[in-house]
């Protein structure tokens, strides 16, 4: 990236952007970061921890001479605060969003843009189980995806600028239409969450079970689903409630796989079980062969710089 941005307001200060901050800082990529959080607890531990040169206590003034605006909020709160920031974006500026839902964001925020900001909304495939200002590190989206879903008549010089600054903070960028965007999410991090929430939620109701038994006894996989359960519930509500559609046509087609193997297991049918495993396990190999996770125990969650690496969002 040859020029830095001059001004860059983080709306929202959680793992997302705490860690956007991290990495733009050490790659020298923006000359000044501000921020702002809804929390006043919030923006108080960002300004103990310096995680922002300046936090402020709105978000239209954090805004103001920005030329890169990142709105890190939940999807559900993007359209009041687009509403609240809009009269106060500099002629000229980007502004994305890093939202796992990308056509309800494109809804709640288009319709408050003035003319001549660059609006080109974004998700990172990066995370943890962590929130909070003082979960991110710089390294979170190093050999992640970052996909970009710009709107007709994005302006190609805006794009290139944003595109050049994702690939600086280490990941690898990529372009897809809304939708798409939304039903690929829904069927490698939503569903799978649901399904996590669900399993954790089985197991508190099983009654059979102690609470003991499912916390010392809990195998590899019991322990991944409570990993991603303990991910932010707010963030979720919202990534379901405004994902809606995509969720219920892949949680539609889940149910009808798991019928399937319900019969199959009830029926003896060994043969059906170990062909279905196989071509799953594939999609494993292909997953590491890709460089998103590796083959290292534990599913290579490794500590990285004291952060615990985890799924993507």
């Amino acid at each position: 990236m040859s020029e830095p941005f001059q001004r860059v307001a983080l709306i929202g200060l959680g793992l997302i952007a705490g860690s956007m901050a991290h990495a733009m800082r050490g790659g020298g990529l923006a000359r000044q970061i501000v921020g702002h959080a809804r929390s006043a607890e919030t923006r108080e531990t960002a300004r103990r921890i310096g995680l922002v040169d300046e936090v402020f206590d709105t978000a239209a003034e954090a805004v103001r001479g920005a030329d890169l605006v990142v709105l890190a909020v939940p999807v559900g709160a993007m359209a009041a605060v687009a509403e609240e920031i809009g009269p106060h974006l500099a002629p000229g500026a980007i502004l994305t969003d890093v939202g796992s839902v990308k056509q309800a964001v494109i809804d709640a925020v288009g319709p408050h843009m003035p003319e001549g900001v660059h609006f080109i909304p974004g998700h990172p495939l990066a995370g943890t189980e962590h929130s909070g200002p003082e979960s991110g590190f710089a390294s979170l989206f190093r050999n992640r995806w970052w996909l970009l879903t710009p709107l007709p008549g994005t302006d190609p010089a805006a794009q290139e600028r944003l595109t050049a600054l994702i690939r600086a903070m280490g990941a690898n960028a990529d372009v897809m239409e809304p939708e798409h965007h939304d039903l690929v999410l829904a069927v490698t991090s939503h569903v799978p969450h649901l399904i996590a929430y669900t399993m954790v939620g089985v197991a508190d109701h099983l009654r059979r079970v102690t609470e003991g038994e499912v916390v010392n006894y809990s195998a590899a996989g019991f322990r991944d689903f409570t990993r991603i359960a303990a991910s932010d519930p707010t963030m979720w509500r919202d990534v379901f409630l405004h994902n809606r559609e995509a969720t219920l046509d892949i949680l539609g087609r889940f149910t009808e796989e798991l019928f399937m193997l319900q019969r199959a297991i009830r029926m003896g049918d060994g043969t059906l079980l170990h062909d279905y495993f196989s071509r799953t396990r594939a999609i494993r190999r292909g997953i590491i062969d890709a460089g998103q996770d590796t083959a290292a125990p534990d599913f290579g969650r490794a500590i990285v710089e004291g952060k615990q690496g985890g799924q993507a969002r």
